[in-house]
């Protein structure tokens, strides 16, 4: 690490950074314009540039999201921009990708037509886009602000984007979907009090809430779901670490078969998948 990137750290760690070291890296090499692997042989800041640290330090104290001052967020391979209006992805959710990427390489190539809805970022999205080929993919949110993320994020890749609510989106789409993936909102109303300062305070709330019990938005995933995948089509939808059983049920008893829970990779109960009717290749009555 630098020297500058030391002194970062020990000020990020004053201050309660549950990362001190990885903020205060990423933080530099910013400034810096520079990858944080090359930190170590950059040159000392200029005044400038110890200007600029110091005054991204005070806001990071303040409790401002480090990927809101750098811009950038990472998921699996992907550097996704981010800022306010957009919910920044988190590594509990690449468990569920990787999940989502094991099922579709086991479809033909035809057999690969993927909607995420409540899309955010598009860090699913761009994930399944760069690390498995032949497959077709739309992305649904409801957030102007988010979707302006969604499309840089998703711009060149051959995406399907639809600015809207996902309980009517892509009717087109309907009895034609392999997969549906989701990181919907899912925090009970309730639990507002108990989150940390830099989530309230700069992360919209439409991407984080979920009504009294943390469920209203899987169950309107439920219905999209049953209305866009085709029979034998798979469902993954992320949920609070404590919902999996109620989710489990919720997804049951909406008429889905294999219905499984799954860990993330902290080993929390994170994401639950779903078939929807008769599995691909078998006959139905």
């Amino acid at each position: 690490m630098s020297e500058a990137a030391h002194e970062v750290a020990r000020r990020l760690a004053s201050s309660g950074s549950p990362s001190p070291g990885p903020e205060a890296r990423q933080l530099v090499a910013h400034v810096l314009g520079v990858e944080v692997s090359r930190l170590i042989a950059a040159p000392p800041p200029t005044p400038d540039q110890r200007a600029e640290i110091d005054r991204l330090v005070a806001r990071r104290a303040a409790g401002e999201p480090l990927q809101h001052l750098t811009g950038v967020a990472y998921f699996r391979h992907e550097e996704l921009a981010v800022g306010p209006g957009v919910f920044i992805p988190r590594p509990e959710t690449e468990e569920m990708v990787g999940w989502a990427l094991r099922a579709l390489a086991e479809r033909p190539v035809g057999s690969r037509r993927v909607v995420e809805l409540c899309a955010g970022s598009g860090a699913i999205t761009a994930a399944l886009s760069t690390e498995l080929g032949g497959v077709e993919l739309s992305a649904v949110e409801l957030s102007p602000e988010a979707n302006a993320y969604l499309e840089r994020n998703l711009a060149g890749r051959g995406v399907r984007i639809e600015l809207g609510d996902m309980a009517d989106a892509l009717p087109d789409l309907d009895g034609a979907v392999d997969l549906v993936i989701v990181n919907p909102p899912y925090i009970p109303t309730g639990h507002l009090p108990f989150l940390p300062s830099d989530v309230v305070d700069h992360e919209p709330g439409l991407a984080l809430f979920s009504g009294a019990d943390g469920l209203e938005a899987i169950r309107v995933v439920a219905g999209a779901a049953r209305r866009l995948l085709r029979p034998g089509g798979l469902l993954a939808t992320e949920h609070d670490d404590s919902h999996q059983d109620q989710v489990i049920a919720l997804l049951s008893a909406a008429g889905f078969d294999d219905v499984v829970g799954h860990p993330d990779l902290t080993g929390r109960p994170r994401f639950v998948t779903a078939r929807l009717g008769a599995p691909v290749g078998s006959t139905r009555d």
